[in-house]
């Protein structure tokens, strides 16, 4: 039962930094979304909230994969 011990621990650690991480990211992104109505820097906070989640989750990496995409087709359409 001793060799289970540090297992168990270390997979309980890990889960506590992803719940820890995804409350953080979560809370970055809703203030960046409220700054989209409310005056403030959304456009910098929001990516800010992404690229914490995407720390541990795929889909955010995703997301910031398709906001890189469609920046770079803003820039050349407007070239």
């Amino acid at each position: 039962m001793k060799r289970l011990a540090p297992i168990l621990s270390r997979a309980r650690i890990d889960y506590v930094r992803k719940v820890v991480i995804a409350v953080i990211g979560t809370t970055v992104l809703l203030l960046g979304l409220a700054l989209i109505i409310l005056p403030g820097p959304a456009f910098v906070v929001i990516p800010v909230g992404l690229a914490i989640l995407a720390s541990e989750f795929a889909w955010a990496r995703r997301v910031i994969r398709r906001g890189r995409i469609f920046v770079e087709r803003a820039r050349r359409s407007l070239k």
